[in-house]
Formats: C-alpha cells, structure tokens, sequence
C-alpha cells in the first residue's frame, strides 16, 4: 500500500516584516495565495525511514532527516509512538529554494500521507501543530486557498478570494537562503524603527473581488529590498517581466523565485514569452491560484 499527497507552491501576495524578536523570528502579515504547481509526496511502508526525489532541481534536495518531508514523518511517529518507518519520495516540480515554499508542502505532503498510510485518524488541529512545529510556512501548504498569517506566518486566517489570478513565476540561476534575507533585512532596517506588520485592507478587499487591477496596485514584500541587495540581477528579471505586460512584478517570499501578475491566461503567456527571451531567468513557469491545499490522490 502506498498514498500520494498533492501539495502546491504558494506566492506571497503580502509580506509584511516586522522588527526580529528575542527568539530571532520577526513578526509577519503573510498573505498566502496557493498556485498550481506541485510537489508530490508519495509514502509506502518500509524497513526504515528513506526518502528519495525526482524532478527538477532534485540533487540539491536532501535526503536525511533535515528534509521537512523526514521530519514531518518523525514528528508524527513520535505522538503516536510507532517507527518512522516509512519510504517518502517526492516527485518535485515546485523550485528549489526558491521563496515558493517547496519544502514546507514536502513537510505538509508527507504529514497527511502518513497519516493516512498509518491510520493515526489525526485531527485536523493536531496535523496543523505539527506543522507549525516543523516551519512558519507548513500550516498554509496543508491549508491551500488563500490565507492571512501571523505570528512567524504560521497562525492562519483564511481569506475570501472572488476569482482566479494568473501568475508567472521566473526561477533564477541560484537559490537563496531565507535565514540569510532576514539577515539582509536586519542590517537594512538598523537604525530605524519598523512598524507593526498589518494586512493591508485593499489588498484583502482585492482578493475578495477578484479584481487583478486592484490586487496589483496593493501587493508588496518588505523582504524585497533584503533579497535584492544579496542578488541583484533579480532587478533585471523584474524589469524584463514589467516590459512584458505584467501587471504588478515581486520578489516571492524570500526569493529568488520572481513573480509577475497578469490580467488573464493570455496575458500570462505574453509575459512568459518575454520573460523566456529576456535571457535574465533560468525558467519560467505559468501557474493560477487559489488552489487547494495537500491533497490525497
């Protein structure tokens, strides 16, 4: 027997960043939107705990129990006081540290694949602390849709969404490190005082209309700056989708995944196209959101 999990990528169609806290974290209004592309997590019963990926950008996902996936798996194991003794392979199509949350949907994925596989019967409140254990970004990738995250982003609030938003996503030649951006934040912030993280309301009542004009004119990340300093071509790749046609151009999450808001399904090929000749991106994908969150296949 075995059990496949569907997750999806997710872009932050707000990130506001507060000042770091005594525990290192920053405070967020972290407004998620699930998009369609996917990792999938597949769990089957095993001698011992083992993970293998395929996929895009494969080798550089790890293969211990540092992998979310792994650790999901444990966390698990150990509430319910059995072996983690499981085989989780990802078939990965979501980018590599790419500010998409690729990891926490493996985490997410395989949470609710071993449950399933174990038969745990987890409620949904148990399965959602768990993932908010294992990172800030987890809870949303079980979660899917669209929601408003405080707290490190992990406390979710889910938000109304009155139609569907066509996104571009550019990958970049390299990763970047989360840790290292807020770090970038820090020493960019030094010396003057950040404000309180808030939802914007025209930015909620953006998404609840459905409206692309609307929700352009609103999204915002405040570690932008932050992964601009530490990659600067990201400005060429921005500029590239901006002259495609590109309603509203952002750096995702913590980067280096660029992302670009167009009108409608035509309107994101167009950019795509002009994203693809810019030769300023490595590749370049065309997904829509909301979607739902993991999923058992």
């Amino acid at each position: 027997m075995s059990v496949t999990v569907r997750v999806p990528a997710k872009v932050n169609v707000q990130l506001a960043v507060g000042a770091a806290r005594p525990d290192g974290f920053h405070d967020l209004a972290n407004v998620f939107l699930a998009v369609g592309l996917y990792d999938e997590v597949t769990v089957t019963p095993a001698d011992e705990l083992r993970i293998t990926c395929e996929g895009p950008d494969a080798g550089q996902v790890p293969l211990d129990d540092t992998n979310l996936a792994a650790r999901a798996a444990i966390a698990l194991a150990g509430r319910r006081g059995i072996e983690p003794k499981v085989h989780l392979h990802i078939a990965k199509d979501i980018p590599v540290a790419g500010g998409m949350a690729g990891g926490s949907a493996d985490g997410a994925g395989a949470l609710l694949a071993c449950d399933r596989l174990w038969g745990t019967g987890a409620s949904r409140a148990e399965l959602l602390a768990i993932c908010a254990e294992l990172g800030s970004d987890v809870p949303f990738s079980l979660v899917g849709g669209a929601a408003l995250g405080v707290g490190r982003g992990e406390r979710l609030t889910a938000l109304e969404v009155g139609g569907t938003f066509h996104w571009v996503f550019a990958m970049a030649g390299r990763g970047l490190s989360t840790p290292a951006v807020f770090r970038e934040f820090d020493r960019l912030a030094e010396g003057r005082e950040i404000p309180e993280p808030v939802a914007s309301a025209e930015l909620l009542e953006a998404l609840a209309k459905g409206d692309a004009d609307a929700l352009a004119a609103a999204v915002s990340n405040d570690l932008q700056p932050a992964a601009l300093s530490l990659f600067p071509e990201l400005a060429q790749t921005l500029e590239a989708g901006r002259g495609g046609g590109a309603l509203a151009t952002l750096v995702s999450g913590s980067g280096p995944t660029t992302a670009f808001l167009a009108r409608d399904a035509d309107a994101a090929e167009k950019v795509a196209e002009a994203l693809r000749a810019s030769g300023t991106c490595r590749a370049v994908r065309v997904a829509a959101g909301p979607v739902a969150g993991a999923t058992v296949l």
